[in-house]
């Protein structure tokens, strides 16, 4: 007689445990940002640059104005003198937020508060100055946003509330990529690798050719190709700012023919500050696949979703060392996973034999 060649499909799982511990204290591993007074730049960081002209009530430009912008938190100055067409330029900025100071003789003060000052992204401040007493000072909160009227780059910035809040995966801060405006996954292959996972070719250029700095050193996975990733741990808790260039960059901003993705860790203040915060993500809450759930009834186990148990937790700390001129920041994060996956075989049936 005939065997019966009936097959049945079971359900194979395999269980995985990771650990992965991140450590960041400031840039690689512990950097001490070191701001002198007149100066203001941190070496090797990402930086930004402000520039505009100052004038007169009738429009007419002020030559030998005293201009100075301040770092609010850290206290660090930067001072220039406007030249025969009324401009200043403040170049090589480390991003943050500023405080504009304009005098001039025989005019008032000016001030103005509030300026944000963005990585790669070039602003103008132009100030008109009203005529009267040296001592007195014109204090300006609500103007406008500093624009970028240097150059035509297109790119969007998310400061540090916003890449603290917006929920990621694995809490990646590369992947904000895919966030943004002509962001598109092709399903790009790179050579004889498996789908590129990154999710995200910009404008049309393959998904290989962004660049990834981090305060800007080039952070860029070479082995892999995959520009959602660095090679060095960013947890989102040690990111002061995420600015993604999409297209018109400037020659200064790295190699690469897609987006240019900038990451700036965070400093420390004259202000102690940091955070503790853990994630968990359990089973109990998670569903249960479709798949897994039919290949669970056919066997007869119980409906019951695989095992996916993620604790991410860490701390953060800055501060100052000495007021005014050194400063610290550290972050520490770890990750303890305990995940099942399944893989789904075709046996025989007892019958078979």
């Amino acid at each position: 007689m005939p065997r019966n060649t009936s097959l049945s499909r079971r359900a194979l799982v395999f269980h995985s445990r990771s650990s992965r511990r991140s450590l960041i204290l400031s840039t690689l591993a512990l950097t001490l940002f070191v701001y002198v007074i007149g100066s203001g730049v941190a070496a090797g960081q990402a930086t930004t640059s402000l520039r505009g002209t100052v004038t007169d009530p009738d429009g007419k430009a002020l030559v030998g104005a005293g201009v100075t912008i301040e770092s609010a938190e850290s206290r660090t100055e930067r001072t220039a003198t406007t030249g025969s067409q009324g401009e200043y330029q403040f170049l090589l900025i480390p991003p943050g937020t500023y405080t504009l100071h304009v005098t001039a003789a025989g005019f008032r003060g000016y001030e103005q508060k509030g300026i944000e000052l963005l990585v790669n992204t070039p602003a103008t401040a132009n100030v008109q100055l009203k005529v009267g007493a040296a001592t007195e000072v014109v204090t300006v909160t609500s103007e406008a946003p500093a624009l970028n009227l240097v150059d035509a780059s297109v790119g969007n910035s998310f400061d540090e509330k916003q890449v603290r809040q917006i929920p990621l995966e694995g809490r990646n801060v590369p992947d904000l990529l895919s966030l943004q405006a002509g962001v598109a996954y092709t399903g790009n292959r790179i050579g004889d690798k498996d789908q590129d996972t990154r999710n995200g070719a910009v404008n049309g250029a393959r998904s290989d050719q962004s660049n990834v700095t981090l305060d800007g050193v080039d952070v860029n996975d070479q082995s892999n190709g995959y520009a959602f990733t660095s090679v060095l741990p960013v947890t989102q808790d040690s990111v002061q700012e995420f600015r993604v260039t999409t297209t018109n960059y400037g020659a200064d901003q790295g190699q690469g023919s897609g987006a240019q993705v900038a990451l700036v860790t965070k400093s420390g203040t004259n202000a102690y500050h940091g955070s503790l915060y853990e994630y968990l993500r359990n089973t109990v809450t998670s569903a249960n696949d479709y798949l897994v759930k039919q290949s669970e009834l056919n066997i007869g186990d119980p409906n019951k979703p695989l095992q996916l148990n993620r604790n991410i937790f860490g701390v953060s700390v800055g501060g100052p060392v000495q007021k005014d001129r050194l400063f610290f920041f550290a972050n520490y994060e770890g990750t303890r996973e305990r995940e099942q996956q399944r893989a789904e075989r075709v046996i025989p049936k007892p019958s078979l034999c």
